[in-house]
């Protein structure tokens, strides 16, 4: 074989095998481009899943450390709305604060029996959900102290303070007070006070 085609030969083989190592890079470069966004999505899988193992671990701390909180809270919010005890309740605080006769205590009418829209059998009737908290009604009581038997503003405030102590009267959540025309210092009332129930 000449030198020429000797020369031709590698040029040849050079060309091949530059071409080749080019495909080669090519091939590589996407091979590890793939891999490299393959990669970043399992980072990312693997760091949702550490998030999510330590929410995790947090929620069932807060569950064991607000237990004792979800215990108070039924014992503390009442079970029945056992409108006799309410009254008598109410009445207890009336004269503890001074007030020796309220003029009336009144509840929503019932629909106890009748054919709206309470849910038979339940006992529901009179109440209203409380939003975001779900299971706890609301029921509101209205409490009246008419003009013929009014008392000192002083009285109205115990009566309001021990009221709001009470687990089953602890919102009032409407007041209207007229004082007397003869003695502005003795004052005649109405209150409308939130009790909270979860049967």
């Amino acid at each position: 074989m000449d030198n020429k085609k000797l020369s031709i030969a590698l040029a040849s083989l050079t060309g091949l095998l530059t071409i080749g190592l080019l495909a080669s890079v090519f091939s590589a470069n996407k091979l590890l481009t793939t891999k490299s966004v393959e990669l970043s999505k399992l980072k990312a899988q693997s760091q949702v899943a550490d998030e999510l193992q330590i929410s995790l671990k947090k929620n069932k701390a807060d569950i064991i450390k607000y237990t004792p909180l979800n215990t108070i809270a039924k014992t503390v919010v009442p079970q029945d709305k056992n409108q006799a005890q309410t009254v008598s309740e109410i009445v207890k605080i009336a004269n503890d604060s001074g007030i020796t006769k309220l003029t009336s205590i009144t509840f929503p009418a019932s629909t106890l029996g009748g054919t709206g829209g309470a849910k038979a059998g339940a006992g529901l009737t009179q109440v209203t959900p409380v939003k975001g908290i779900p299971g706890v009604y609301l029921l509101p009581i209205t409490i009246t102290q008419d003009s013929n038997n009014t008392i000192r503003y002083g009285q109205f405030i115990a009566f309001l303070q021990k009221l709001e102590n009470n687990r089953r009267t602890a919102q009032v959540s409407s007041i209207s007070i007229t004082p007397d025309s003869k003695d502005p210092t003795n004052i005649s009332f109405t209150l409308i006070v939130n009790e909270y129930i979860k049967p």
